[in-house]
C-alpha cells in the first residue's frame, strides 16, 4: 500500500527551478485542454448526436466521457490534484483522438492530439513537481517511514 502512495503523491523533483517549470506546463497544456472541454460542454446538444463513438457506448457517453477527461481531469492536472489518476483519462483520450479518430487525416489534422499524448506522457512520468496540492499528501507519507 505505501509504493502505491508514493507513486500515486511523489515527492520529487525538490528542485525549484524544476518545479516552476512543471507548474508552466501544467497551466498551459491544463488550461488548453480545459477550454476544448468546455467548448464541447457548452455545445453539448449539438454535438451529442454525430460525437465520434470509438468505444461503442453511444454518440452522447463518448461525448460526456470526453468532456470529463478534458475538464474534470485537465482541473486535476492543473492543480496538481490526484495528479497521475487525473492524467490517465487524459492520456487515454489524447490515444484515442490520435489512434482512432483522426486514424487516416494527414498528420496536420492530428498533431495537436500527438503534441497533448507527448506532453501528458512525459508530465506522467516526470511527476507534478513541488508545487502541487498532492505535495501535501506526499510529504506527511514519506515522513512516515
Amino acid at each position: 500500500m505505501n509504493a502505491i502512495l508514493k507513486f500515486l503523491f511523489p515527492v520529487k523533483p525538490d528542485n525549484t527551478n524544476v518545479s516552476l517549470f512543471l507548474l508552466a506546463i501544467r497551466l498551459l497544456f491544463g488550461v488548453l485542454l480545459l477550454t476544448h472541454g468546455i467548448q464541447k460542454f457548452n455545445n453539448f446538444e449539438a454535438l451529442s448526436g454525430g460525437f465520434p463513438d470509438p468505444l461503442g457506448v453511444g454518440s452522447e457517453v463518448s461525448l460526456v466521457l470526453a468532456i470529463l477527461g478534458e475538464v474534470a481531469c485537465s482541473l486535476g492536472f492543473i492543480f496538481g490534484a490526484l495528479y497521475r489518476l487525473a492524467l490517465i483519462p487524459m492520456i487515454f483520450t489524447m490515444c484515442v483522438a490520435f489512434f482512432v479518430i483522426h486514424q487516416n487525416d494527414p498528420f496536420g489534422q492530428k498533431e495537436l492530439a500527438f503534441i497533448y499524448l507527448v506532453v501528458f506522457v512525459l508530465m506522467y512520468i516526470i511527476g507534478p513537481g513541488k508545487y502541487a496540492l498532492d505535495r501535501f499528501v506526499a510529504i506527511p507519507l514519506s515522513k512516515k517511514k
